[in-house]
C-alpha cells in the first residue's frame, strides 16, 4: 500500500463502522470494545457553528469564553510536511513548549493560518472546564456516569499525530476542520514498532513508522499494521469512540482546527493506573534471567490475568487479603502498601 510524499496510504484502508447521533444510545455505545464513527453528534455545539462560518469566528468564539488570564501550554516547532509531530535525529521531541496567554497564542495561530507550511502550533490537551466558561454547555449528554472524566480542547493548525494509544476511553468530536482518524487494534502494537515509552511526542508511545514512506529494512512488518488498519474522515459536527489502548493516528487537514476529548476509565482512581505497573514491571522484572522471568509471568497468569476464582476460590472469603474482590477500600489499601515500600 504505497503512500504519496504528502499523503499516507490510509485511503485505501477499510472505512470505520459508523452511525448517526442518535441512531443507537451513546452510553452504550461508549460502554463497548469497538471504535465507532458517530455522524453529527456535535451539532448542535455553538463553537462547531462558529468554525462553519469561519476560522476567525471561531477563535472569538473561544477567546470569549476564557477563564481569567490563565497561561496556556502551546506547544510549536518548525514548520515541516503535514505538521508531524515527531522526534530529531537525535531522538529528541521535534517541538517545544511555552506558557502564555491564550490571546497571544491565537494570534501566533492566526498570522501563519495561510502559510502553505505552517510552523506546528497548537495548544495541548487542555481541561475545558479549568481553562473556559460555558464553554461546554451543550455538549453531548448521555455518557451516563464515568470515573476520572476529563473533557480537554485541542486548537492548533495543521498536525499530525503518530499512531499512539491512551489508556483511558476516549470519545473525540471534531469542533472546527477536519480530522482523519485511522486506528489499529491492540494486537497491532508490535507492528507498529512503538518508541520511547519515557520520552514521547504524544506523551505516551508513538509509532515509529512514517506511513508516507514505510522503511521496510527498519520496520519490515509494518504492512501488517497497515493490513489492520480502519479509517475515518471526520467534518465538524462529528465524533468518534476510541476504546483504550487502541491505536490511532489523528490528522488535523484544515489551516485551523479544534478537537474535544471527553476521557475516563471504568475504574475509580483508587484502583491505581496500569501504566505504573507497567514501569514498576520493568524495574523488577525485565533484566531477571530468563528462567526467573518465566516464573514471574506463571505468577502474573496466576493472580493477575487468569481466573480471579482459580486463584482464589479454594480460600474463605475472609482470608482471601488483597486477591478479594476489588473495591475503593482495598484500592486505597494497597496504594497505601505501594508507597510505602518504594519510599523506603
Amino acid at each position: 500500500m504505497p503512500g504519496s510524499a504528502n499523503q499516507p496510504p490510509f485511503d485505501d484502508l477499510p472505512p470505520l463502522d459508523e452511525v448517526a447521533a442518535g441512531e443507537r444510545p451513546l452510553d452504550e455505545i461508549v460502554a463497548g470494545e469497538t471504535p465507532l464513527v458517530i455522524r453529527g453528534l456535535f451539532d448542535e455545539w455553538p463553537l462547531v457553528a462558529a468554525g462553519r462560518a469561519s476560522s476567525e469566528a471561531a477563535r472569538t468564539f473561544v477567546l470569549d469564553h476564557a477563564r481569567g488570564d490563565r497561561p496556556f501550554v502551546l506547544t510549536s516547532g518548525a514548520p515541516r510536511p503535514r505538521g508531524r509531530i515527531f522526534y530529531d535525529d537525535a531522538m529528541h521531541v521535534d517541538a517545544e513548549t511555552e506558557r502564555l496567554p491564550l490571546s497571544d497564542a491565537i494570534a501566533r495561530m492566526r498570522d501563519h493560518e495561510g502559510d502553505d507550511t505552517p510552523p506546528l502550533l497548537y495548544l495541548t490537551s487542555t481541561d475545558i472546564d479549568g481553562f473556559f466558561e460555558g464553554l461546554a454547555e451543550t455538549l453531548p449528554s448521555g455518557l451516563g456516569e464515568r470515573h476520572q472524566m476529563l473533557r480537554s480542547i485541542w486548537i492548533g493548525l495543521r498536525s499530525e499525530v503518530p499512531a499512539h494509544n491512551d489508556v483511558p476511553r476516549n470519545l473525540a468530536g471534531v469542533a472546527v476542520g477536519r480530522r482523519r482518524f485511522t486506528l489499529f487494534p491492540p494486537e497491532a502494537m508490535t507492528h507498529l514498532y512503538p518508541g520511547p515509552i519515557d520520552n514521547s511526542p504524544a506523551g505516551r508511545p508513538v509509532s515509529m513508522v512514517d506511513f508516507t514512506a514505510i522503511d521496510s529494512d527498519r520496520f519490515p512488518e509494518a504492512d501488517k499494521a497497515l493490513a489492520q488498519g480502519r479509517t475515518a474522515l471526520l467534518e465538524p459536527g462529528d465524533a468518534i469512540y476510541i476504546p483504550s489502548l487502541w491505536w490511532h493516528q489523528v490528522e488535523a487537514l484544515d489551516p485551523f482546527n479544534v478537537l474535544v476529548n471527553f476521557w475516563w476509565r471504568d475504574v475509580p482512581l483508587s484502583w491505581g493506573d496500569p501504566q505504573d505497573a507497567l514501569y514498576h514491571a520493568i524495574w523488577t522484572i525485565r533484566s531477571l534471567p530468563e528462567e526467573q522471568r518465566k516464573r514471574w509471568r506463571d505468577q502474573f497468569d496466576h493472580y493477575v490475568f487468569g481466573d480471579p476464582g482459580r486463584a482464589a476460590g479454594h480460600l474463605p472469603d475472609e482470608a482471601r487479603g488483597i486477591l478479594g474482590p476489588m473495591d475503593t477500600n482495598l484500592g486505597q489499601r494497597l496504594r497505601t502498601y505501594l508507597i510505602r515500600v518504594l519510599n523506603r
